[in-house]
């Protein structure tokens, strides 16, 4: 069996978790999260928290446990503390700001650049060269970062663009003559 799916998940104060056949909710103080189980994985819920197995010896069924659980333990994590993804801009006269569900991003094109965030994720920008993504699904947030980092991804010789906060870039040395 998996590692992973070995060990249960934890549920924490203020965190209700709902069975429901074929799916499961989770609902905190953060908002709710949903999961469609797959076939080949069993969840159950008992005092020590929620465990996984699959249902078949299977490798296929396995993994899927293994996955199964860590989306489980995000969601629980999600919507108990939230996750967040810091982006930092760097170069001369790049700037963001944000005016409700929109970004807005001058990244030395010749036009700006407008990002429509979605659903569930809140973009910050405490500076103009700082955006924080925040939200409780771990991967709606880390896809809006990876979007906003699309748009100018840090180039190998200055380092100018979009990039993560513990994202360390490796420069190139010039080409000399």
């Amino acid at each position: 069996m998996s590692r992973v799916a070995k060990r249960p998940v934890a549920v924490e104060k203020g965190v209700e978790v709902a069975l429901d056949g074929g799916a499961l909710t989770v609902k905190g103080p953060k908002g709710s999260l949903s999961l469609v189980r797959h076939s080949e994985v069993e969840i159950t819920n008992d005092e020590s928290g929620l465990s996984v197995s699959p249902r078949s010896g299977s490798r296929f069924s396995r993994a899927m446990a293994g996955t199964t659980r860590s989306l489980i333990n995000n969601m629980v994590t999600g919507v108990s503390a939230g996750f967040e993804r810091k982006l930092l801009l760097v170069g001369v006269g790049y700037r963001a700001r944000v005016e409700g569900q929109k970004v807005h991003l001058s990244l030395g094109f010749s036009h700006p650049v407008e990002y429509q965030v979605p659903e569930g994720v809140t973009v910050e920008a405490p500076s103009q060269t700082e955006m924080i993504v925040k939200g409780i699904d771990k991967q709606k947030v880390g896809q809006v970062a990876a979007e906003l980092r699309d748009f100018r991804p840090p180039e190998p010789y200055k380092g100018k663009g979009v990039r993560y906060a513990d994202e360390r870039i490796v420069l190139k040395e010039a080409k000399k003559k």
